[in-house]
């Protein structure tokens, strides 16, 4: 192999390659978020609709998990809450009707 007198480069400005530092901060899961604002709602409140809605924000931020350990625990607790909800409406004491005089 041949040294070319006509390279521009210069061996002792070599750098080697660093790749540039990404962020560790992840984007929000606002469908987590979501059920589990829904699910203490559904809970809380005795609203059907909300326990229903923490269901599907739970299975919707299931399918777009990032983070295994951190995302798993808020969507287990999003699911808790959920379950609860449906099952204190559902089976629950039921809301007495007010009694007309």
């Amino acid at each position: 192999m041949s040294t070319n007198h006509s390279d521009p480069r210069q061996a002792s400005t070599a750098k080697p390659y660093t790749p540039p530092a990404i962020s560790q901060d992840l984007p929000a899961d606002y469908s987590s978020f979501l059920a589990i604002m829904c699910g203490v709602a559904g809970v809380m409140l005795r609203y059907k609709l909300g326990s229903w809605l923490a269901i599907i924000f739970c299975a919707q931020s299931l399918a777009n998990m990032r983070n295994m350990e951190n995302d798993l625990k808020q969507i287990m607790m999003a699911m808790t809450f959920a379950v609860m909800g449906l099952v204190t409406n559902y089976f629950g004491h039921a809301r007495q009707a007010p009694v007309q005089s």
